[in-house]
């Protein structure tokens, strides 16, 4: 199943990758077999943070959120970011830590991998390594990490408690962990649920919301919290689950107001730190 799940991931992915790799003009969340178009990835960055990156890091966004403008990045500080694509959230990163701090970029996908180097050699920016491999089996040591980002990755997974098993375990003692994802609001009827997730393909795996919770908690955060970024409105999908043979206006009360992008936060405990040394000193007058 895992194996599966992640072989249709890196398919979808990849094409959108090479869509926008091959044209100018394609957004990737136009691929047929994305249903990640409008309302879920547009407008999430501003003027100012797409004017500073390559015009194809933006194309090749297929997020539901903007983790970088909801995060206070610092100086100096260790970034990763789950899920990279085509880079948009490392390299915006990676200026805002500046020249003494560092983001990676993790993807499974050898065509995103190659356009996200791509888009960091015209962005000119030389703090950034993105790395190949699963968001289930990060390629990073244990405590090595200040912020863990993603955006409308995680839900993708087969395996969400592995991954945030492993995201506990490369972040520092009070590491933060701060993600855009999908999330749904308490019971959903199968069949609508099905329906919901025919039009956004990228959040078939969306948890509820308590259970995302839940599973922070299991996996060692604290100080767990969930702020609604954008609620998609079944309104918005009409067109497209009516082509799909769904009556849209019998399910529309059961739908409202239950799927939306989230902005997760949460934070590794300090007294995590088992190991001699692996606390980071803390620095006076450090900005919380």
């Amino acid at each position: 199943m895992v194996s599966s799940v992640q072989e249709q991931v890196k398919e979808k992915y990849g094409s959108a990758a090479r869509a926008v790799a091959e044209s100018d003009s394609v957004q990737a969340c136009c691929d047929p077999g994305l249903r990640c178009c409008d309302p879920i990835t547009t407008n999430l960055y501003s003027v100012d943070q797409t004017g500073i990156i390559p015009e194809k890091a933006v194309k090749a966004s297929l997020g539901c959120g903007n983790p970088t403008a909801l995060i206070d990045l610092r100086r100096g500080e260790t970034v990763l970011d789950l899920g990279s694509g085509g880079g948009i959230d490392v390299l915006l990163s990676a200026k805002r830590v500046g020249p003494t701090g560092k983001a990676y970029g993790l993807d499974m996908t050898d065509d995103m991998l190659e356009l996200a180097r791509e888009n960091q050699r015209q962005a000119g920016v030389t703090n950034v390594e993105f790395l190949k491999g699963e968001i289930e089996n990060i390629p990073l040591p244990d405590n090595s990490i200040d912020v863990l980002i993603s955006n409308c990755v995680i839900n993708l997974s087969a395996d969400k408690d592995r991954v945030l098993r492993e995201a506990f375990r490369v972040l520092k003692p009070g590491g933060r962990f701060a993600v855009s994802d999908v999330v749904v609001r308490g019971s959903v009827p199968d069949e609508v649920r099905r329906s919901m997730l025919l039009w956004v393909g990228c959040i078939a795996g969306a948890l509820e919301e308590n259970e995302y919770i839940t599973k922070l908690k299991a996996a060692g955060f604290e100080d767990v919290s969930m702020e609604p970024t954008r609620v998609y409105d079944v309104e918005d999908a009409r067109q497209f689950l009516t082509e799909a043979g769904v009556d849209v206006d019998a399910i529309a009360p059961q739908v409202h107001d239950k799927f939306f992008s989230a902005f997760v936060r949460a934070n590794k405990p300090n007294s995590a730190c088992c190991q001699p040394g692996c606390c980071a000193p803390v620095v006076a007058g450090a900005k919380e």
